[in-house]
């Protein structure tokens, strides 16, 4: 079976795509092959102009850290860590852990001062955008964001939206934003699956 005959996906630092379409179209397996998470039997994915294809996993995890931002619908946040903590995760991973620019992260997503919270006492909106704060730490070249809002109510979803694309600006960071809900993401370039 085929997905994705003839897709043709070139994005530029800054760029924002979102990718509709209903539950089974496809939108998870696409970002997936985007992130190197799953193999193309056909075709090519190219990070910054280079094929991942054949790279080692660790080797593609190593480029993946450095190039890729995750945000997935439920935050996956480490429940023994704080917010802070789990923002820092990346950098313990890349070798390069900055405390301030964690803080500076939570600070831009409205989290500064829950810092020092478990993801238990926090609420869902804010478990999200301390995933998001998380994904971006690393500065991704690419945040692939996949259904980043489906457990939330209406105003947190809009907030996350929000968030996401003021800070792929202002970090330079293309984003691509998978998802079934057209008013969230209406008026952004779009991708149609199914």
């Amino acid at each position: 079976m085929e997905l994705f005959r003839g897709l043709d996906l070139t994005l530029h630092r800054g760029q924002v795509r979102t990718v509709l379409g209903p539950s089974g179209s496809g939108k998870t397996t696409l970002l997936h092959l985007l992130a190197g998470l799953l193999a193309l039997q056909e075709g090519e994915v190219r990070w910054e102009g280079v094929s991942i294809r054949g790279q080692g996993e660790e080797r593609l995890a190593r480029r993946r850290l450095g190039t890729v931002g995750l945000v997935f619908q439920h935050a996956y946040l480490q429940p023994e860590l704080t917010a802070l903590e789990n923002v820092l995760v990346p950098g313990y991973l890349a070798g390069r852990v900055d405390r301030a620019w964690g803080m500076a992260l939570l600070a831009r997503v409205g989290l500064e001062e829950r810092a020092h919270l478990r993801p238990k006492a926090l609420s869902g909106g804010e478990r999200q955008r301390v995933a998001l704060a998380r994904a971006l730490y690393n500065r991704p070249r690419l945040l692939l964001a996949d259904e980043p809002t489906g457990s939330l109510d209406r105003r947190n979803a809009e907030r996350v939206m929000e968030l996401m694309l003021s800070l792929s600006r202002e970090l330079d960071t293309a984003l691509v934003v998978a998802t079934h809900d057209e008013h969230l993401v209406a008026g952004l370039p779009e991708l149609r699956l199914g």
